[in-house]
């Protein structure tokens, strides 16, 4: 087998301690500022835009660098409504008592529910498939 050898990172500046543990906490800082979109814009995306991003996630690091992941890009409004439809099947099960009453205690101070209206209003979806076993071999 073929050792690859490892190539060095070199993009970042040099930075003393002090500077680094600055950098860490304003980024912990700011992500914790993050929050799940739960609103989209109808406005068009290219779908070169699309397939840009989706070629930047399949460069994450995997196992043995497999990258075991799959993506489909959905644009049509009849697929779209029946991934919606689906969807929101699942969710009502789940608001209904399949997640348990702590979880959903946790859930009602923000007001979530079954509706995925944001599933037809999007431009596109992207749906990620993952591999759970095999190799990477086709078939």
């Amino acid at each position: 087998m073929k050792t690859v050898p490892s190539v060095p990172y070199d993009m970042l500046p040099p930075l003393t301690d002090e500077e680094r543990v600055e950098q860490a906490r304003a980024f912990r800082e700011k992500i914790a500022t993050r929050r799940s979109c739960r609103m989209f814009s109808e406005a068009p995306v290219p779908r070169e835009v699309i397939e840009e991003a989706i070629l930047a996630a399949g460069t994450a690091p995997s196992g043995a660098n497999h990258q075991p992941w799959h993506f489909a890009v959905v644009s049509s409004p009849e697929l779209k409504h029946r991934i919606r439809v689906e969807a929101e099947r699942e969710e009502a099960a789940f608001y209904a008592g399949k997640a348990g009453r702590e979880w959903l205690e946790a859930l009602a101070p923000l007001g979530t529910d079954d509706d995925k209206a944001y599933l037809e209003t999007a431009p596109w979806l992207i749906v990620v498939f993952a591999q759970r076993c095999g190799g990477i071999e086709p078939g």
